[in-house]
């Protein structure tokens, strides 16, 4: 090709020798590269790695040889990838060493993923142990513990810590506690009290937390509080922003996304921030000088993970608690039973309110079908909303907001005929029919068929009734009855956080309760038959705690009805504010059943051949009780579970038998069983 006038001559030669400099300098940092991971470093060769694997007889540490070039970035909590079993597999360093164990030729690191140490030496053992509690795999609990990383926030720095402001006023909130003072004089000197809290009615329970959570911090150390769900950290949130500003803690929840949650991580991590506000995963938070672990309302389902090994919150902060040193408090305005263990045993002390000041802050009432109340109101019996609930209504309208719960969502939830009570089905699919609204007609809740003209197969009648009703029927009927009153309703996917203070109606499920601004004047409990007919063991614990939970919301010199049976164990126990004394009794009667917390209890769930297959590989304690196999209903593989009962006093011993024998089943690969320990229904 011969060049224009223009342009200048192509020096070919000249460009076949940079070529080929640039390809031997290339070839040089290939070997160079080559070299140093070939050799192996000088100080503490050996790095030690556990594998991100879920299987049991693999779940231990292996030795790797640490290359020169990757000797200032394998350190112990940095994530690496080595070569196992002909892959490439995921893993953290947990420790580095100068020699191993192993008499052959190390395999070297691959790479060094990241050099943060995100899984602390704590967190790292704290994952063994919950691993070992639960007889599970210490690679599922780490994915619980350490968040996926996010490269471009991985690189940049947490701003610092400032500097603590001057709190005061901390005696002051908790003066109503007798034994509050003692807690907190210890949490200020660094020790370590354990103690179960329980909040009274209208409890600020939040700033009650912040609280302590300064005072941890005062003294130099971190603070971990586990919240049921996000409601309750955003109020636990607000709380410490209003007592010692905003950089000071984080919250750590799935909410604001995976870069957000990441970076709160690693200003943890990194020590940039000491406390933390979170729901269940936030139990494993590398908090640096751990000085106060709390969980909030552990009896709420939302603590129990549903993913293996299945670790419960509470168990989690109370092994962390022992092994770190750190306060623990387990509070809430109902108690568990397992946390009336912990009484029991003398593992905490309690913090209650005497009664005088219960009775001053809320006066707590039952009516129902007692002879007193059919005395003044014949039709007590029969109505839903009994004449004394519209008097309570009224009553706290005139001075602000009422709250008015109904365990169920929806309008008419279930549909019976109104002659002989059998339940009304629909004639496609034999499924329930309900109601949707106050003028739309019977609709089944499983096809969408809709019944404008059902009439009972059994006797011919065409009439309905509405045995159960939801949060919309109720809120229509309670508008009827207060036409220039506003009303709300919060369940389902319309929860409300908050509403105001003026006078209003709020119509909530459980659970779905929203705060109001300075408190509710009434509270209202509607229905409280339907909480207590659960088959569960828990179902009275569960309505105690569901109400308790409500009357929370309560101003100071509120008022609460309860419309149920008087003579009810449990309601009796919500008049007198003394849940502490119905978990008393509830675990009286499980000692006497052998249920837990008095036993330690295992289910095994599986095809009828792999739990057979297991059973022959348990190494159970003497005492051990096997219950069943039963089959499990709705399972379209024929699975079926067994259930394992020790005494209290063997559950470590059971836990490392199913540990055991999960090892060994994984290691001859054979058909898997799904372990629970603990599990909260049995």
């Amino acid at each position: 090709m011969t060049p224009t006038p223009d342009e200048p001559a192509l020096d070919l030669p000249g460009l076949v020798r940079d070529r080929a400099a640039e390809g031997r300098v290339k070839a040089a940092a290939t070997r160079a590269r080559k070299v140093a991971e070939a050799e192996i470093a000088t100080t503490d060769p050996v790095a030690r790695v556990v594998l991100d694997l879920p299987l049991a007889h693999l779940d231990r540490t292996f030795d790797y040889a640490v290359p020169v070039a990757m000797g200032d970035d394998a350190v112990p909590g940095a994530r690496v990838k080595v070569r196992f079993g002909g892959q490439d597999v995921d893993g953290f360093v947990v420790a580095r060493a100068p020699a191993s164990e192993h008499e052959g030729r190390l395999a070297p690191l691959r790479r060094v993923v990241s050099a943060e140490p995100v899984l602390s030496p704590a967190v790292a053992t704290l994952c063994e142990r919950v691993a070992e509690r639960y007889a599970g795999v210490s690679a599922d609990v780490r994915r619980l513990a350490v968040p996926p990383r996010h490269a471009t926030v991985e690189r940049a720095a947490s701003p610092p810590e400032p500097p603590l402001p001057e709190v005061e006023g901390a005696e002051g909130a908790w003066a109503a506690y007798p034994a509050a003072e003692a807690f907190l004089a210890h949490l200020r000197s660094g020790h370590a009290p354990r103690a179960v809290w329980g909040a009274g009615p209208g409890e600020d329970w939040p700033l009650l937390l912040a609280h302590l959570a300064a005072a941890a911090l005062a003294a130099g150390r971190g603070s971990l509080l586990c919240l049921p769900d996000h409601r309750d950290v955003t109020r636990v949130d607000a709380a410490l922003t209003a007592l010692l500003g905003p950089d000071h803690h984080v919250t750590l929840q799935a909410e604001p996304g995976p870069a957000q949650r990441y970076r709160d991580f690693l200003a943890v991590s990194r020590g940039a921030r000491r406390i933390v506000v979170g729901t269940r995963s936030a139990a494993f938070a590398p908090v640096r000088d751990l000085g106060l672990v709390v969980v909030w309302d552990d009896g709420d389902d939302l603590h129990a993970e549903p993913r293996a090994p299945y670790p419960h919150t509470r168990e989690v902060l109370l092994l962390r608690s022992e092994h770190e040193g750190a306060a623990a408090l387990v509070g809430g305005f109902a108690r568990t039973v397992e946390a009336d263990q912990l009484l029991r045993s003398g593992w905490a002390h309690e913090l209650g309110l005497p009664r005088t000041a219960v009775r001053e802050r809320a006066l707590v009432g039952i009516t129902g079908a007692s002879d007193h109340a059919l005395a003044r109101d014949p039709f007590a019996s029969t109505a839903r909303i009994p004449r004394e609930a519209y008097e309570a209504v009224r009553w706290g309208l005139e001075r602000g907001p009422v709250l008015v719960q109904t365990p169920r969502a929806g309008y008419a939830v279930k549909l019976a005929c109104e002659r002989c009570r059998r339940p009304a089905r629909c004639a496609t699919c034999a499924g329930p029919l309900e109601l949707t609204g106050p003028t739309s007609p019977p609709r089944c809740r499983w096809c969408a068929s809709e019944a404008p003209d059902w009439s009972c197969a059994e006797c011919g009648a065409s009439g309905l009734r509405a045995p159960v009703l939801g949060d919309a029927r109720t809120a229509d009927e309670l508008g009827r009855s207060f036409p220039s009153i506003s009303v709300l309703t919060s369940s389902g996917e319309r929860i409300r956080s908050g509403v105001g203070g003026e006078a209003r109606i709020v119509v909530a499920t459980p659970g779905a309760e929203p705060v109001a601004e300075g408190g509710y004047a009434v509270v209202v409990l509607l229905d409280t038959w339907w909480a207590l007919g659960r088959d569960s063991m828990r179902a009275g614990e569960e309505a105690l705690r569901r109400w308790c939970n409500a009357i929370g919301l309560l101003r100071p010199g509120g008022r609460a009805l309860a419309v149920g049976d008087p003579a009810l164990p449990v309601l009796q126990a919500l008049v007198r504010w003394d849940p502490g004394g119905f978990a008393a009794r509830e675990a009286e009667e499980r000692r006497t059943a052998r249920l837990p917390p008095a036993a330690r209890v295992a289910t095994l769930t599986g095809t009828p051949g792999a739990l057979d297959d297991l059973r022959a590989l348990l190494d159970l304690p003497e005492a051990a009780d096997l219950l069943g196999p039963v089959p499990v209903a709705g399972s379209d593989d024929g699975e079926e579970r067994l259930v394992v009962r020790v005494p209290r006093a063997q559950g470590a011993a059971l836990a490392r038998a199913l540990g055991e024998a999960q090892r060994l089943r994984s290691a001859r690969k054979l058909e898997g069983v799904r372990v629970q320990v603990d599990p909260p229904e049995i």
